[in-house]
C-alpha cells in the first residue's frame, strides 16, 4: 500500500475567546472533523472521497498533505513526495509570479532542475505561456498550471481537493481526461476528493463515502454506483440528476446535516435515516464489511 490511515481523528478548538468564556460561563467548544477514518490507497489506483460539504473530505486531504496533524491515529505514505491540487485555479497561484516561477518553485526544493516548457507541454499549454501571469488564463488553463506544478515536485501521491468544481462543465470533463492521461503516462496515485459523485464515477477505482467526519461504506466504484448499501450513500445517488432519461424518480438529499458540535448520539445519520431503529439512537455502529450500518449489519436493508 502507497498510503495507509489508520483510526485518524482530527478535532479543532472553537471556543470563543477565554474571557467571553468566563463571563458567560461557556465550557469550550471542539470540533470534530474527522473522527476514527481508515483507509489504505494501492500504488497506480484512484481512490474516490465523496460527502456534502463539511463532512471533513477537506480535512482528511490536509492531515495527508501533513497541513494539520492528526489529534489520533496514524498516517503512514511508503513514497517519497506526495503533491496536492487545490480547488480554486486562482487563489492557489500566487499573482505575482510568471507562472515559469509557479511551475519552478517545487523543483527549487528538490533541487532538481528540469525545463518548466515540459511540464506545460504534459498539460496541453504552450511554452509561451510560461512568460505569462496567472490572471491572463481561464479558470480551466489556470487548472492546468495548478497540475503541471503538482508534476514538477515528481509526487506518488497526488491529493486533489475537488478539482474541477470551479470549472464549467465542459471544463471539467477536460481536465479529468487529462488527470486520466497523466496517471497512464507516469503512472500516478490519486485521492480525488469531490461532492460531485457524476465526477468521481468518471475516474474513482474505488470509492469512500463520507458523513460528519466519518466514512460509512467504502467499496469498489462498480459496486457503489450499482449496488449501495448505506442509506446514505443511496440518498447521495438518488439526488444525481438522471441524464440517461430513464423516467427514474429523482429526490434531493432529505434533511440537514447536523451541527457537527453537537452531533446526534449513535449513529450520526438516524435523524435523516428512512431506516432508522431504535438502536440507530444510541449505538454507534461499527465499519464492518465496507459499511456502517446498523439495518445493513441486521439484513434489513
Amino acid at each position: 500500500m502507497l498510503l495507509s490511515l489508520h483510526s485518524v481523528s482530527r478535532e479543532f478548538d472553537v471556543s470563543r475567546p477565554w474571557l467571553n468564556r468566563v463571563l458567560e460561563r461557556e465550557p469550550r467548544r471542539i470540533l470534530r472533523a474527522v473522527d476514527h477514518v481508515s483507509f489504505e490507497i494501492s500504488k497506480g489506483e484512484t481512490l474516490g472521497l465523496v460527502g456534502e460539504s463539511g463532512c471533513g473530505k477537506s480535512t482528511v486531504a490536509r492531515l495527508i498533505a501533513g497541513l494539520y496533524a492528526p489529534t489520533e491515529g496514524r498516517i503512514e505514505f511508503r513514497g517519497k513526495r506526495l503533491q496536492m491540487i487545490f480547488q480554486d485555479p486562482y487563489a492557489s497561484l500566487n499573482p505575482r509570479w510568471r507562472v515559469r516561477k509557479i511551475i519552478a518553485e517545487p523543483m527549487m526544493f528538490l533541487k532538481e532542475r528540469k525545463p518548466v516548457e515540459n511540464f506545460l507541454l504534459q498539460v496541453g499549454l504552450s511554452p509561451d505561456d510560461a512568460e505569462r501571469y496567472p490572471h491572463e488564463f481561464s479558470g480551466g488553463q489556470r487548472q492546468r498550471i495548478s497540475i503541471a506544478r503538482a508534476l514538477a515536485g515528481e509526487p506518488e501521491l497526488l491529493i486533489c481537493d475537488e478539482p474541477t468544481s470551479a470549472l464549467d462543465v465542459s471544463v471539467q470533463a477536460q481536465i479529468l481526461n487529462l488527470m486520466t492521461e497523466l496517471q497512464d503516462k507516469l503512472g500516478l496515485t490519486y485521492l480525488f476528493i469531490s461532492h460531485n459523485l457524476a465526477v468521481v464515477s468518471l475516474v474513482a477505482d474505488r470509492v469512500g463515502v463520507m458523513y460528519l467526519g466519518r466514512i460509512v461504506e467504502l467499496n469498489s466504484a462498480a459496486e457503489i454506483f450499482s449496488r449501495p448499501r448505506h442509506p446514505y450513500t443511496r440518498m447521495l445517488l438518488d439526488a444525481v440528476p438522471d441524464l440517461a432519461m430513464s423516467g427514474k424518480p429523482r429526490t434531493p438529499v432529505a434533511g440537514e446535516v447536523p451541527n457537527p458540535l453537537s452531533p446526534p448520539p449513535g449513529c450520526p445519520f438516524h435523524p435523516r435515516c428512512p431506516h432508522a431503529m431504535p438502536r440507530c439512537q444510541v449505538e454507534t455502529p461499527r465499519f464492518a464489511d465496507g459499511v456502517a450500518c446498523h439495518a445493513v449489519e441486521e439484513g434489513k436493508i
